[in-house]
């Protein structure tokens, strides 16, 4: 259709140039999962030391509580509940604070006025993942309390 209107016009479809940036953006998505990853490896490290040091602290009190007929996985469902109810409450604070910043970049990135920038935007999926990541790292913080305090008081 170009060509019946200016014979002399060149089609150009800026694949050449445009290829290092789909690299790059594909590079960005890796290294955000890569960090993703290592959080919920952080996560379950930093909860399973407040697992030990919470078994540590109410040594005497679990005693109790296996005196009086308490099983072992029920003392673990007590720090997995605490432990379960502390992550997701941190996790949903921090995701409303990611959710403001990434706010943020799209508002700085509209006002640039660059149609290349402009495609820059989360969808609906990401934004799902995003809100489900709060529950996500409560469930792994869950089941990290659970094999920490079941495999010290085993």
């Amino acid at each position: 259709a170009v060509l019946s209107v200016a014979p002399s016009a060149r089609i150009d479809r800026h694949e050449s140039w445009m290829s290092p940036v789909r690299s790059f953006m594909g590079l960005v998505t890796l290294l955000a999962a890569g960090l993703v990853l290592l959080m919920a490896t952080a996560t379950a490290a930093v909860v399973v030391l407040a697992a030990r040091a919470g078994l540590e602290t109410h040594r005497a009190t679990i005693e109790v509580l296996h005196m009086l007929g308490s099983t072992d996985v029920q003392v673990a469902r007590l720090f997995q509940r605490r432990i379960a109810l502390d992550t997701l409450i941190g996790g949903v604070l921090g995701t409303v604070v990611a959710g403001g910043v990434v706010m943020l970049i799209g508002w700085q990135l509209t006002t640039l006025g660059s149609d290349l920038l402009g495609g820059l935007a989360l969808g609906t999926r990401d934004w799902v993942l995003l809100g489900a990541l709060p529950l996500v790292f409560a469930l792994l913080a869950t089941l990290a309390a659970r094999q920490a305090v079941l495999g010290a008081l085993g």
